[in-house]
């Protein structure tokens, strides 16, 4: 099969399940960092351009999700863990508590880091308290479970976000001690499986806030891609049995090695980030157990992201390092297309990049966000800035992006 065709099969299986208007996980439609969709906004600032912005009644840095008419995100209010429901216009539908919050640790955490995700009849919530709830679209808690974690194992706070397969809801925890992937069935909340994932990482290498990423391939088999733990791991969605493994991911075994950004998978391929950003490693999908000798395409040292899970798509994979810089590479053999550093700043880049209408968008955390033509030279179309803490990352939806801010969820429209 021809990368084209392979491209297209993919397009069509994921236009089943999204449309245009819709943003139902963290990383969009196809939890590759792309939008759907053409004619977003490149200029605005707290008053340009904005067609409504509503203030956050509690800290959270989950981006947010859309689904039709309805806008979902999470934060903690009074001590709650809480899911809230917006419609488009940024009126407040409801608002539901799942859990007592357990707060944030670092200064850009929280309780409620995670992203909601939904499948077009429920809301699927996690929280570092561990808390895991489905609630249907009137707010109303359908089953609610509370995962077997202790969340001062983690170092931080926790940041990986439930993901959908076609059956269930699946979440990856990864701690310092028993580590698992756990799937429940979406509509009775009833766990469908869950797959042991102890690997041999020291200290705080063996904690991850990576989400997993889900494939569906021609024939209809989905296939969960796990990273974190010095390990990237290949599942069966419909039974978590592991298909096959790539480590170490830190041959040196530096004990500081935990990830935080996800991997993510396009052309046959899963791109890998690690060591704190300084590496990513290419893994070619497919076989059976340890595949480390014959399935790893190329690692790229001394380029890599930390926090900001890159962009893949037609062959190419998009980088925004924490820094700021942003490079292009080959997905097949990890050649450096080109590379620039968009500004020099002493914030970093902490959401991650989007591919949308062919400009790649790089929100920094002080709510500058650039718009960026890209090719050989740096071409900056837009630079716009809300001059507010921001973490979660833009979301493009129906010509508008949604930009959720410490502070407030600004609604950007031509």
């Amino acid at each position: 099969m021809t990368r084209m065709l392979a491209a297209f099969v993919t397009f069509c299986l994921l236009s089943q399940s999204v449309s245009a208007d819709n943003w139902a996980q963290w990383r969009g439609p196809a939890l590759n960092g792309v939008a759907v969709g053409t004619g977003f906004p490149t200029k605005w600032s707290q008053t340009e351009n904005v067609q409504w912005k509503v203030p956050m009644p509690g800290r959270g840095a989950s981006t947010p999700i859309v689904w039709e008419e309805r806008i979902f995100l999470t934060c903690g209010i009074d001590g709650k863990n809480t899911v809230l429901c917006y419609d488009r216009s940024g009126k407040e539908l409801w608002r539901t508590a799942a859990g007592e919050e357990r707060a944030g640790k670092h200064k850009k955490g929280s309780g409620s880091n995670p992203s909601t995700s939904t499948d077009g009849k429920h809301i699927f919530a996690y929280f570092k308290s561990g808390d895991l709830a489905c609630l249907d679209f009137d707010g109303k808690v359908v089953w609610h479970h509370q995962l077997s974690y202790d969340p001062e194992s983690l170092w931080w706070d926790l940041g990986s976000s439930p993901v959908l397969t076609k059956d269930y809801v699946v979440v990856a925890v990864m701690v310092t001690g028993p580590s698992y992937v756990v799937a429940f069935d979406k509509a009775t909340g009833k766990q469908a499986w869950k797959t042991d994932r102890n690997v041999p990482a020291p200290v705080e290498a063996a904690q991850s806030y990576s989400t997993p990423a889900v494939v569906t391939d021609a024939n209809g088999k989905e296939t969960i891609y796990v990273l974190g733990a010095d390990y990237v791991t290949a599942h069966n969605a419909q039974d978590g049995k592991e298909l096959w493994r790539v480590g170490s991911l830190n041959p040196e075994q530096d004990g500081y090695f935990r990830s935080i950004c996800s991997p993510v998978v396009s052309d046959g391929v899963v791109i890998a980030p690690y060591a704190r950003g300084k590496t990513i490693t290419a893994i070619r999908t497919g076989g059976s157990g340890d595949v480390t000798k014959s399935h790893v395409l190329w690692t790229k040292e001394g380029l890599g992201a930390d926090v900001p899970t890159p962009i893949a798509l037609e062959g190419k994979v998009y980088v925004c390092t924490d820094g700021g810089e942003l490079a292009c590479l080959d997905i097949q053999t990890g050649k450096e297309l080109w590379r620039y550093e968009v500004e020099k700043n002493r914030n970093k880049f902490t959401p991650s990049p989007i591919l949308a209408d062919g400009k790649i968008y790089l929100t920094r955390e002080d709510g500058k966000t650039f718009v960026i033509v890209p090719g050989d030279k740096l071409n900056v179309l837009a630079t716009n800035e809300v001059n507010e803490f921001t973490v979660a990352t833009p979301v493009f939806v129906d010509h508008q992006i949604l930009l959720r801010t410490y502070d407030h969820l600004y609604c950007i429209g031509n």
